[in-house]
């Protein structure tokens, strides 16, 4: 009998990469939500390295960081909904943009947001020229990794689910239907699928962890 464990916080963007793959392929999990001011000992444990979430505990065998994790359960649950393409060069250009989330995205959509004055207008840029990138990406296709859900829009969900809470209480705007329309048509399909929709944060909560989050930063 399979025994999956996931430890996480409810609203870490890295921790809802694996939820979202475990609701879409209907695998049984037990979430087990840590204090990161007062880390379990069975998380330094699984993770003893980075101390962090999310981690992915199969049978007993621990599993840590989002994009490694999402390729474990493709790989290891294969019958239901494939996450990555079978070609090879499809899968090497999936993990590219994968990459560019991570290291380019994410990072400078955070920076902009959590930002004031020059700093926010110089990362506004950057960030707006990532999405662009993103956005020319969904050109011919209805999600990013093609016709149906796949590793890609689940690397980047974290933008569908997390951007319009997050601009209404810091007062910014990043995405608008005029400027990324292809990004606003994807957003609404991405969190209207029944296995994203199902773990959606209860927005007064995420509102308040925003607001506490401006308030630290002086915004």
């Amino acid at each position: 009998m399979e025994n999956v464990k996931l430890f996480a916080t409810w609203s870490c963007p890295f921790v809802k990469r694996v939820v979202w793959a475990l609701n879409l392929k209907n695998i049984e999990h037990e979430i087990i939500y840590e204090d990161l001011a007062n880390k379990s000992p069975e998380l330094l444990k699984y993770n003893p390295i980075h101390k962090r979430v999310p981690v992915l505990v199969h049978n007993g065998i621990p599993i840590c960081e989002s994009l490694v994790i999402l390729e474990y359960i493709d790989e290891t649950w294969k019958d239901t909904h494939p996450l990555l393409p079978k070609e090879p060069l499809d899968k090497a250009r999936e993990r590219f943009w994968a990459r560019f989330a991570n290291e380019e995205v994410l990072p400078s959509y955070f920076g902009y947001v959590l930002k004031k004055g020059k700093d926010q207008e110089e990362a506004k840029e950057t960030m707006l020229a990532h999405l662009k990138h993103i956005e020319n990406l969904l050109s011919e296709m209805k999600f990013l990794s093609g016709e149906r859900i796949g590793y890609l829009d689940l690397v980047y969900g974290w933008l569908a689910e997390n951007c319009h809470t997050l601009e209404v209480v810091l007062d910014v705007k990043v995405l608008d239907e005029d400027s990324f329309p292809n990004l606003w048509a994807w957003k609404d399909r991405f969190l209207n699928n029944p296995a994203i929709k199902k773990s959606w944060p209860d927005q007064e909560t995420l509102r308040a962890k925003y607001q506490e989050r401006k308030e630290s930063s002086g915004k």
